[in-house]
Order: C-alpha cells, then structure tokens, then sequence
C-alpha cells in the first residue's frame, strides 16, 4: 500500500541529456484508421504493429517492430529518439502531472522568473516537456518588448489603425489589451486580403491582421521561436534567426561540392499556406504546449474570417494567411513534423547511399547518391503530404541527374533565385557554379527600368541615392561567389536604362552624352557591382 502511494504521488523527473538519446520516434498511419481527431481515439499498439504505411517505415526499412504514442492522433507523426517511450509525465510514462507553473514561473521545480531564456533552457534540456501558463506570459511587459519589435511602417488591417495612432496612447492602449489577455475578452479581428502579382502571372494572396493582432501574435510568435528553436533540425532555414536566404543556397552548394551525391529531388508544395491542417497542427503544437488558454489563441487567429477585396468575408477551414507575424512560425512547426522528422529518421535511415534535404519554408531539395533511393523518395512524396491535406506542384517537382561527372550548364535546378550546375571554372575544375535565376534576372530589370521610368524627374543626386539602394540590395542578395557575370549584367542594364530615361526628361536636346554621363556617375558614385557573401562557417547536413 506504500508503494502504491509513492508511485501515485511522486513527480516526474527532470530530464537528462543521457535521457534524450533513447526518445521515441514513430511513422504517420493512415488517418481514417487512426480515428478522427475531434474524438481523441486511437489505435492499438498491436493494430498499428500490424498496419503496413504507405510511405512510412515499411516501405523503405525493414523494422523489428512498430511502436504508438500513448498521446492522441499524433501517435504517427515522426518524433525523436531511436526507441518508443511512453509519453506521460510520470517516469513510468503515466500521466500524472509535474508540478504547475505559476505565472512568472518557467519550469515545476526552480520557480524562476520566466522568460524567453529560461523557455530555451528548458525546451533544450528536456525535449519531452510541454509548457504550462504559457498564457499567463503575456502581460504588459512582454507586449512592451514586443512593440519596440513590431515593424510600423506595415500596412494597417480592417480597423485602419497606424501605429503612430496607436502610439499616441501606446501605455493605455497596452494596458487595456493585456487586460483583454487576462480576462479572456480579447477577440481576434477579420484579416484584410490584398493580392500582389507571381511570377506565372498568377496573384499571391496576403492576410494583413489588425495592428493589437499583430501585437499579441509577435508575443507569441516570440514565444514558440523560444521553445521549436531548439527542436527545429539544422537543414531547415526559413524563418529562423540568424539566418537567411543566400546563405541557404550557400551552404547547399558547399554540401552538394564536397558530398557524394548524383541525384536530385527538387520540389515545391503547392499552395501550403493556404492548405494547413488546423487540427493537425493544434495536435502538433500540443505535443509541447500543455496550455488550453495559449491553444486557443491561435486557433482563433487561424479561424479568423478574411474580408476580401470584394467585401466578403471568408471563413477559413485550412490555412494560415500569409502576412500574419505568426505564421511563419506555425508554418515552420508544420513541416518539422511532416516533412523534416520524417526524412530525418524514416527516409535517410531506409536509403542504400547517402541522402540529404535543404529546406527554406516550402521550397527544398534533397540531393541522393544512388538513383533508386532518389525514385523511391519521389514517389512515396505525394502519398507522405497527402496525409497533412498537402500536395505537390507537379511543375516544380523533378528528379535531376546531377554530379561531378557530368557537368552542363542543362543539367542543374533552382533554389531560392539561384541556378545551381557542375561546371568548369576558370582554372578547369569542376565545382558547383551559382547564377541568377534567368526569370529572377528578368523580373529585377523589368522593375529596375519601370523604376527609372517612374522618376527620372528627380533631381540628380536624389536620382542616385533611389538608384544605389535598389542595386545595393540586389547586390546583398545576389553577390554570391561566382556570380559577378549576372551582377554585372544588371548593372549594365540599370545604367543603360538611366542613360536612356534621363535623356527623355523633355526637350529636344540630349541631357547626357556617354562620356559626360559617366563623368557624372563617377562624381556622384554609383553602387558597382560587388559580392557580399561573408567568410563564415558553413552548416554541414550529412556527417
């Protein structure tokens, strides 16, 4: 009877490091068998063993034996570790509680104050543990800090609020919203839609929330950065701190030069902010956030309605809008568990050669060494998303014969605005060469000339100034190694274009011959074309 009443009153233990190594992973089953997700039912352990996945482990590794989290629909998702655990609290995986954490406090036992640090340092030591009051945090300090964070120049939403008016009354303001926060009478507002043009000629649809929406989903977004920050694995870069496009594609090119690989799968989710599950991704969020209150708040701001530009308001039963502060980060939470998990612990595990995969939100490439493992990926791909409510772009996904042995400038793909191929450089060798993307080159001369166009009225040295900023920031995120051939053609083309422009101010007579024209360029100082990527340490994905 002793025993009894130990096992039923003792907490769950901190976690270790040593801990962590030996952490559950598990594959998708099918959703139909698993039960719906409103009702919480789930399989058998013996069920599951016995389910064959399409996609999933069976079909690409022969394993002894298929384990299921004891927590909810989520039991297929991939998770971490080698071996299944029991996921409760207790340390016999029951799901007796840890203590609770109290508002200021991160953590059951040491009750320090809580802030985004000590979030880190939990979710880092303890990559089981689901945050409490996470709610509780969001109080007028931490709107604050997220105020002086919150870009004001962003467009206004339906309630045509500017910051500068709501900076006006900023401590009132924050102090009713906080208010709002704690007695649960804060109501999410419709989303404003706006379209801007795609390349294909297509429009891009973006939610623009209210300006206090803003406000509580950076707090949030702050917070859940502080928490999937340390579970987010290295090959995904979108929307994380400290990194950025170029050097995605930089270090991709360093793995793919130094790597053995042959084939590559580049692909491309078709329309994936528009199609997230919202039941999936609260049972995601769930596997870390023990917070009812917290859960809610987001799935208000992902049942929002949109006023469209016609005037109707859209439910939505998928998707999160582009625009929103938070959902880059629920975007990137999704396809933790969807896509990178799975790769991580199902795909690289069950492929004969060396596998890799890069990622920048919806964009990524996976580069194999052996041609069957390449096949074998792309086909169970589609089946993998459709699990999620995804699917792929047919015209964006493609398997491309890529290596060393064959280097052509035909042969190679393109990731986030950059042509990636084999070729020779000027000393003979064969190496990864990097260049503009032709439509990205294309579109950023089409803009370049109407900008030109649009204000070859101004006065010179304004003229240059607009001028140097736009070929600077092409340079930032262009001027890679080896790609000087492109930055030059662009600011060949940007001075031609001013030439010609600046000519057509009106009158008769020329304004500028070449040679006075260049005079002037060299006095006032143009932006020349230079390569900006710094010496650093890149990121290796295969070891």
């Amino acid at each position: 009877m002793q025993e009894e009443i130990r096992c039923r009153t003792r907490e769950a233990p901190k976690c270790s490091c040593r801990e962590e190594s030996k952490q559950a992973w598990y594959t998708v089953t099918n959703r139909h068998m698993m039960g719906n997700l409103k009702n919480k039912t789930t399989l058998e352990p013996k069920q599951l063993h016995q389910l064959h996945e399409t996609g999933g482990c069976d079909d690409l590794i022969k394993m002894g034996q298929h384990t299921i989290s004891t927590r909810g629909v989520l039991s297929g998702i991939v998770l971490r570790g080698w071996e299944s655990q029991p996921q409760g609290e207790g340390p016999d995986g029951s799901t007796q509680p840890a203590k609770e954490i109290y508002a200021g406090h991160a953590g059951s036992d040491s009750r320090k104050p809580t802030s985004l640090q000590g979030i880190a340092i939990r979710a880092k030591a303890c990559k089981r543990h689901r945050f409490r009051n996470l709610y509780g945090s969001l109080t007028v300090e931490s709107l604050m800090v997220s105020w002086r964070h919150l870009n004001k120049r962003a467009a206004s939403g339906v309630d045509k609020v500017t910051a500068e008016a709501y900076q006006e009354h900023l401590d009132a303001n924050i102090a009713d919203l906080a208010e709002r926060l704690k007695t649960k009478r804060y109501r999410a507002k419709l989303v404003r839609r706006c379209y801007i043009p795609k390349e294909d000629g297509k429009q891009r649809p973006l939610g623009i929330p209210a300006l206090e929406d803003k406000l509580v989903q950076l707090a949030c977004a702050r917070v859940l950065t502080a928490i999937y920050e340390e579970d987010f694995l290295d090959f995904s870069n979108a929307y994380r701190p400290n990194r950025s496009a170029n050097e995605t594609v930089s270090d991709l090119t360093f793995n793919l030069q130094y790597g053995s690989f042959g084939y590559i799968v580049e692909a491309d989710i078709k329309g994936f902010f528009d199609n997230m599950n919202h039941d999936w991704l609260l049972e995601m969020l769930a596997q870390r956030i023990d917070d009812k209150a917290f859960l809610a708040l987001i799935r208000k701001w992902l049942k929002a309605g949109i006023l469209d530009t016609d005037g109707k308001v859209i439910d939505p039963d998928t998707g999160t809008p582009q625009g929103g502060i938070v959902s880059p980060i629920l975007a990137n939470i999704y396809l933790h568990y969807v896509l990178d998990l799975w790769f991580e612990k199902v795909v690289k595990r069950g492929s004969q050669g060396k596998a890799m995969i890069c990622r920048y939100a919806d964009d990524f490439v996976c580069a194999f060494q052996f041609k069957k493992d390449a096949d074998q990926f792309y086909r169970m791909l589609p089946k993998r998303l459709e699990k999620f409510g995804l699917s792929i772009a047919s015209e964006k996904t493609n398997i491309i014969r890529f290596s060393r042995f064959y280097p052509s400038m035909k042969r190679g793909f393109i990731f986030l605005g950059f042509e990636v191929h084999w070729f020779y450089d000027h000393n003979g060798n064969k190496r990864i060469v990097r260049r503009t993307a032709r439509k990205r080159l294309q579109r950023a001369c089409r803009r370049i000339k109407e900008w030109v166009k649009a204000n070859r009225h101004l006065r010179g040295q304004v003229f240059i100034e607009g001028l140097n900023r736009r070929l600077r920031g092409h340079y930032n995120y262009y001027g890679l190694k080896g790609n000087m051939e492109s930055l030059n053609r662009f600011y060949r083309w940007a001075i031609e274009c001013s030439f010609k422009w600046l000519n057509r101010r009106g009158g008769k007579k020329k304004s500028f011959t070449w040679s006075s024209f260049n005079r002037a360029l060299d006095r006032v100082g143009v932006a020349v074309p230079l390569i900006t990527q710094k010496q650093r340490r890149h990121r290796v994905y295969v070891q």
